[in-house]
């Protein structure tokens, strides 16, 4: 497999989000035509390391989007569609595009090729209305999976309730009560994840829809915005990834931690190989999904 071009941008902002996608050369919206989703993860009720609408909005307004999420598997005030809402609204995305809670009428299955966990995915049945998406992820740390980026924003984001259960129990249940109390090994969560992200890239190609692939590598905690008592920042903004290899733009997000100075830097890079994040690429590359052999173009 040729190497994947990675785009990268230090610039955090409305314009430094607009180069990167524009630098993909992949028009999304199909001159208008395409009904285009935007999975972001509007925050849990308490978090403050979330995607700003202020930095994302004008972008998710250029390409007539429309953010995309599914409701949490944890107790917390997004696991149904009418609270998830209300949050999206008060973190202030509404005010720039619709927010479509896609499980809000339930799930389908699909397929999961080649899985050694999970035999499908489940995933939130308004997903079949969009004709492209754009994944853009928020790269930080996390209590679970070690980081998240683009494949747990693919995996976990864009599974219903149920489907998340699924993942986090590696394939035993789908019941948001048990899935905690499941008893796995933590390389088959985070190989689940990956096993998930494929099966839908593969969806969507089995549909002939595009998807493309931005992180930004800001406000980097150690734990994930769906995290109430999310904490500040441990280490210095890094920048914009934008690929149309997920594993790529992941694998890039991942280097540019552990090539950074900054102090904190070591805190996060801990987390992340506690929780033995790390081995989604390597087994995201081996079901497929991309590579993590890339060229950064910096902008």
């Amino acid at each position: 497999m040729e190497k994947a071009k990675v785009y990268f941008t230090r610039d955090i902002t409305p314009e430094g989000l607009q180069k990167v996608y524009e630098a993909l050369g992949v028009d999304i919206t199909n001159g208008g035509k395409n009904k285009v989703g935007v999975k972001v993860s509007t925050g849990e009720d308490g978090a403050k390391g979330y995607l700003k609408p202020e930095l994302i909005g004008p972008f998710v307004k250029s390409v007539n989007g429309i953010i995309i999420e599914c409701n949490t598997a944890y107790p917390g005030a997004r696991n149904t569609a009418t609270d998830h809402i209300e949050v999206a609204k008060k973190h202030g995305f509404t005010t720039y595009t619709d927010v479509d809670i896609m499980d809000a009428e339930g799930d389908f299955e699909i397929p999961v090729k080649n899985g050694k966990h999970l035999k499908y995915d489940l995933i939130g049945n308004n997903f079949k209305n969009y004709d492209a998406i754009i994944n853009l992820a928020h790269g930080k740390g996390h209590a679970m999976g070690g980081f998240g980026a683009n494949l747990k924003n693919q995996s976990i984001g864009i599974a219903s309730r149920e489907g998340k259960a699924y993942i986090h129990s590696c394939g035993k249940t789908k019941s948001p009560k048990l899935c905690w109390i499941s008893k796995h090994k933590q390389i088959d969560f985070i190989e689940s994840m990956a096993e998930a992200a494929t099966a839908v890239a593969d969806y969507l190609k089995s549909e002939n829809k595009p998807i493309i692939y931005i992180t930004v590598a800001n406000a980097l905690s150690l734990d994930c915005d769906c995290d109430a008592n999310q904490g500040d920042p441990v280490m210095n903004d890094i920048g914009i990834f934008a690929s149309l290899d997920p594993v790529a733009n992941d694998q890039a997000f991942i280097d540019a931690i552990w090539a950074s100075k900054d102090a904190g830097a070591k805190d996060l890079q801990e987390r992340i190989d506690s929780r033995e994040g790390r081995a989604i690429l390597p087994y995201a590359e081996k079901l497929g999904l991309g590579t993590t052999d890339y060229e950064l173009v910096e902008l």
